[in-house]
């Protein structure tokens, strides 16, 4: 299995194409509630966010309220997850890779708002 990319590397080439980026870190989030209210907060979600899968997909799908571009949510060390719960980190992942391919470039949803997902290291 590869190794996950450097997340200030990441970070540095997102915003060197003009992308907002959003940074996660899971080291200490270790239940899928955890993860799901670190990425809520982290991406500013509307408080009406269900604390749930489909939820998470609804609102990374939306982003209505940020500003338009691409928004990069990093998630630094889900190890944390992975380990104590993988049935939970695996359905995450799930959500963040179809909310990517649903706002990519050549997503179902045409806007002005695009959405890419990066697990890194620290």
């Amino acid at each position: 299995m590869a190794e996950p990319p450097n997340a200030n590397a990441v970070a540095a080439e997102a915003r060197a194409r003009g992308a907002f980026v959003h940074t996660l870190q899971g080291d200490a989030l270790r239940d899928k509630l955890a993860v799901l209210d670190g990425i809520a907060t982290t991406m500013r979600f509307p408080d009406t966010f269900g604390r749930n899968l489909d939820a998470l997909y609804d609102c990374l799908t939306d982003l209505s309220w940020l500003p338009a571009g691409e928004h990069v949510l990093i998630w630094v060390s889900a190890t944390g997850l992975a380990e104590q719960d993988p049935k939970s980190y695996l359905a995450i992942r799930s959500v963040l890779s179809d909310a990517q391919r649903a706002l990519g470039p050549s997503g179902e949803r045409a806007d002005s708002r695009q959405f890419t997902a990066v697990i890194a290291a620290p």
